[in-house]
């Protein structure tokens, strides 16, 4: 079998609050990712999606504390000296950030921004020779008239088009691996869909390993192979994504699809009552319980541990579906 291209091990995270209390605001993550495979991660904000993945990239605020390992092609990231996650960030591993409009530097034009990202990684390419490949990925995630956009500032592109241009700097360096951070954001649907099939046809093209991180189960079901969905710091299921739709095993994963509204209108869409629980005042047992139609005794005191239920794996006292083959 092919190695992960990255592999998460009882990934964890702790933070400190001003009176000097802490927190684990991940707790003990497992996830892989192979190389040209889609993984979805999705969940309501708060959850972990995220900081799973800027963990491993040192992109954390000092003072958060993260233990257990994260490999990139067998190397340990967790630890890694700052100088060496530099030149992984950005050349192996690129990464689409939720919001373009402030990743972008707004008085910097953004050809020079994607050239700076390239030269700094190469400093063998000339600023001519960079901004040259800035016009060609332009082209590559299909930005109308390249040339005369790569000159062009921040505000003057729409929000579709900053998109197009943040998974261009995402790719200036011929990533193995790409972290998409809400890459649909904000934008309308007929721009979501663009920006999907952009993504599907550039993991086919060029077969690269994609992180999908979402709190839309709707974004990741026609392009993600395999699918966990996060609550309260923990994958609560994981498994293929035909398993996660069809074979939904986790109260939660069915709250989440239940608010995804279908293509022809029908139905009532279905809401989780409540809000997620904080960090610091987490509930024992299950996080999920105070939220659950489905909560009992167990549930209060004892958090269930992954295991197999459906075509999935389920950290559920009482799943939707029977124990079956792990996903």
């Amino acid at each position: 079998m092919t190695a992960p291209l990255l592999d998460l091990r009882d990934l964890r995270i702790e933070f400190q609050n001003a009176d000097g209390v802490r927190a684990e605001a991940l707790r003990g993550v497992d996830l892989s990712v192979n190389p040209g495979e889609v993984l979805g991660i999705v969940g309501e904000s708060g959850s972990g999606k995220s900081i799973a993945m800027m963990a491993f990239l040192q992109l954390l605020p000092k003072g958060a504390r993260v233990t257990g390992s994260a490999k990139f092609r067998g190397e340990e990231l967790i630890g890694m000296a700052p100088a060496r996650i530099r030149r992984i960030r950005g050349k192996a591993i690129g990464c689409i950030f939720q919001d373009p409009l402030s990743a972008f530097n707004p008085v910097l034009r953004i050809g020079d921004q994607i050239a700076e990202a390239i030269r700094l990684h190469d400093r063998t390419v000339s600023r001519r020779a960079a901004l040259k490949e800035a016009v060609d990925l332009f082209e590559m995630v299909a930005i109308p008239q390249p040339e005369r956009r790569v000159h062009q500032y921040p505000h003057e592109f729409s929000g579709g088009m900053r998109q197009r241009a943040m998974i261009a700097m995402a790719l200036a360096n011929r990533p193995e691996l790409v972290i998409a951070d809400e890459p649909t954001t904000a934008l309308d649907v007929t721009v979501q869909a663009q920006i999907l099939d952009l993504l599907a046809d550039l993991r086919r093209d060029l077969g690269i390993g994609l992180v999908m991180i979402t709190h839309d189960l709707g974004v990741v079901a026609g392009i993600a192979d395999r699918i966990a969905v996060m609550y309260g710091g923990r994958i609560v299921e994981r498994g293929p994504t035909d398993a996660i739709f069809y074979d939904t095993a986790h109260p939660y994963t069915a709250g989440l699809i239940g608010a995804v509204p279908t293509i022809d209108g029908g139905g009532q869409l279905r809401q989780i009552d409540g809000t997620p629980p904080s960090i610091f005042g987490r509930p024992p047992g299950c996080s999920f319980h105070p939220r659950c139609p489905r909560a009992a005794a167990p549930c209060r005191t004892d958090d269930p541990d992954l295991r197999p239920a459906g075509g999935s794996r389920c950290a559920c006292h009482f799943p939707l579906v029977p124990a079956g083959a792990a996903g």
